[in-house]
C-alpha cells in the first residue's frame, strides 16, 4: 500500500467497460517513487483531457469513468484533477470513478482560482488564493471527490495579491483539520518554493515540463533535490505535439473546443509545427531503436532525469493511456540521452510554450533564461 494512503478497498482487475474492478484478479501497482514524504506510482495520469474545452470535446461521463478505472487497472496509482478542470468536472469524474477503490489511490488537486459564474480563469484575474475562497473550495472539491481528504493540494497558480506564507498557513490548518495530507505548489519558481518551504514543507512543485520545454532546469530542479521536493511534470508530451499524432494547427481546431487554438498557443501555428517537427523525429529515432514510440520516449526522458521526477501524462482515449503507461519498462541508454540532449540543443524550439497572458501568471521560467533569484516571485511579501 503506498505511503500516505490510509486504509485498503478493492483491488484492480478485469470487469466490463464502466465497472468497479473486479477483487478477485488484482493487479500490482506501477514501481513507485517519492514527493517528499508522499509515495506515488512513478507514473501518474492527469484527468484535464477529459473534459471539454481544452485539448477537444472531452469525452461522456461513462467514458470519463471507464477510462479512469482503465487507469488504475493499468497498474497507476497517482491521479491528478483541479477545481478549473471543467469547471468541476473533472474531480466530479475523478471522485465517482475511484470511489471503489479510493483509499489505493493518492488523489492531487488544485485551488486557486475564482470560479464563479462569468470569472476570468485564464489569467491573473481569475486568481484567488485568499484563504476564505481555499477553505470553501477546498470543502467543494471534498465532495466532488467523495473524499474525506485530498492527498496532494496544489495551489494552481501563484497569486500575485496574497503572501505565500499565507497560503502554506491555510494549507497547513487544512492538514490539521485532516481534509488535506501534503501540500503543493504549480508553476512555481525557487523563490515562491523557498518561501513556501520555510512555513510548511512542500511534497511537489507541478510545473510544465517537457523534452521541448526545459524551464524547470533554469533553477525548479536544483531547489526540488535540495529541499526534498517531488517534481511533477504537467503536459509531459507536450500538449501531445511530442508523440508526432497530434499535427492539426490552431488554424485548424476549432477555439470552442481546444483552448490551444482559443487562447492561440505559438507552437500550434502551421509554421511551427513544420519547424518543430525535427523534434519529434529524434524522439522516433531513438524509439525505433528501442521499440517505442516518440511519446514513450518522451516520458522515459523526463524518468531518467531525475529519480523525485513523477509524470502525469493525460488523454481522452484508453489505447493512449495504455501506450503511455508502458513507457515505465523503457530505460533509455546513456547513448540515448545523449544522442536526444545534443539533437534538442542543435535543434532548438520555434515558439513560446504558451501566450502571453498565460505566461503572466507563471512565476518563473516562462522565457527560458529567466529565474526568480534575487527576488521574492510573484508573491507578495507580508505585511506584517
Amino acid at each position: 500500500m503506498l505511503a500516505g494512503i490510509t486504509g485498503c478497498s478493492n483491488s484492480a482487475g478485469g470487469g466490463k467497460a464502466g465497472a468497479a474492478p473486479n477483487q478477485s484478479n488484482p493487479t500490482p501497482s506501477l514501481p513507485t517513487r517519492n514527493l517528499g514524504p508522499l509515495q506515488v506510482t512513478a507514473l501518474g495520469f492527469g484527468a484535464m483531457n477529459v473534459v471539454p474545452g481544452y485539448y477537444g470535446p472531452g469525452v461522456s461521463r461513462a467514458d470519463a469513468i471507464t477510462l479512469i478505472r482503465q487507469v488504475f487497472d493499468s497498474g497507476v496509482r497517482f491521479i491528478d484533477t483541479a477545481q478549473v478542470y471543467g469547471p468541476f468536472l473533472s474531480e466530479e469524474y475523478v471522485g465517482e470513478a475511484t470511489a471503489p477503490f479510493r483509499n489505493e489511490v493518492v488523489i492531487a488537486s488544485k485551488f486557486g482560482f475564482n470560479l464563479t459564474p462569468g470569472a476570468d480563469v485564464t489569467g491573473t484575474g481569475g486568481l484567488d488564493s485568499r484563504r476564505e475562497t481555499m477553505i470553501s473550495s477546498v470543502d467543494a472539491s471534498l465532495k466532488r471527490l467523495r473524499t474525506d481528504r485530498i492527498d496532494l493540494l496544489y495551489q494552481h497558480r501563484v497569486d500575485p495579491k496574497v503572501p505565500i506564507e499565507d497560503v502554506a498557513g491555510t494549507v497547513q490548518d487544512l492538514i490539521k483539520q485532516g481534509k488535506v495530507g501534503h501540500f503543493g505548489l504549480s508553476q512555481a519558481g525557487e523563490a515562491t518554493i523557498r518561501r513556501a518551504h520555510k512555513v510548511l514543507p512542500v511534497a511537489a512543485v507541478q510545473n510544465e515540463y517537457s523534452y521541448w520545454t526545459r524551464d524547470p532546469e533554469i533553477e525548479v530542479l536544483a531547489v526540488c533535490e535540495e529541499l526534498g521536493i517531488g517534481f511533477v511534470p504537467w503536459s509531459p508530451l507536450g500538449m501531445g505535439y511530442l508523440t508526432g499524432k497530434s499535427t492539426t494547427p490552431i488554424e485548424e481546431l476549432d477555439p470552442k473546443k481546444d483552448l490551444r487554438a482559443s487562447a492561440k498557443f505559438p507552437r500550434w501555428t502551421k509554421e511551427a509545427i513544420a519547424a518543430n517537427r525535427p523534434l519529434v523525429d529524434v524522439l522516433a529515432r531513438v524509439g525505433e531503436r528501442r521499440g517505442a514510440t516518440p511519446g514513450q520516449v518522451s516520458l522515459a526522458w523526463l524518468l531518467h532525469k531525475k529519480p523525485f521526477i513523477v509524470p502525469i501524462p493525460g488523454t481522452s482515449k484508453i489505447d493512449h493511456m495504455k501506450e503511455n503507461t508502458a513507457a515505465i519498462n523503457l530505460k533509455l541508454t546513456d547513448s540515448d540521452i545523449q544522442e536526444l540532449e545534443s539533437e534538442f540543443k542543435r535543434l532548438g524550439v520555434t515558439g513560446k510554450n504558451a501566450p502571453p497572458d498565460f505566461l503572466t501568471s507563471h512565476d518563473i521560467g516562462s522565457y527560458i533564461g529567466s529565474n526568480s533569484r534575487g527576488t521574492h516571485g510573484n508573491s507578495p511579501l507580508p505585511s506584517r
